[in-house]
């Protein structure tokens, strides 16, 4: 089991919910505000103020899987919310060794 995370723009979500809908037997998705910020690096260099008050609305994007989900969940992602623009996000994968529904309490390996 897998759980896929991904930051990305809040712009781009009508868009990723509609390629991860058209996803066969996808199972849901959660999503969290974030705020987050670029590795100065990769920016030119800005006033003092702007390095303090440089923060973006972000959304970070969760779905746990069963493995074979996990590639075209993260290419729908990628797809979906590339703009080719420095800030467009991230999509990395975790291992998860259980998970247990509330519900019933059920595990689901």
């Amino acid at each position: 089991m897998k759980e896929i995370r991904a930051i990305v723009r809040p712009n781009r979500l009508s868009r990723l919910r509609d390629a991860l809908r058209a996803i066969p037997n996808f199972p849901g998705v959660t999503i969290f505000k974030a705020e987050g910020f670029t590795a100065p690096a990769a920016l030119v260099k800005r006033t003092v103020k702007d390095e303090l008050t440089d923060f973006t609305e972000k959304l970070m994007v969760c779905v746990l899987v069963e493995d074979e989900m996990v590639e075209p969940i993260r290419l729908a992602i990628l797809e979906a919310c590339n703009t080719g623009q420095i800030g467009d996000g991230l999509v990395w994968v975790v291992n998860i060794d259980s998970m247990h529904r509330i519900r019933d309490q059920q595990v689901i390996h």
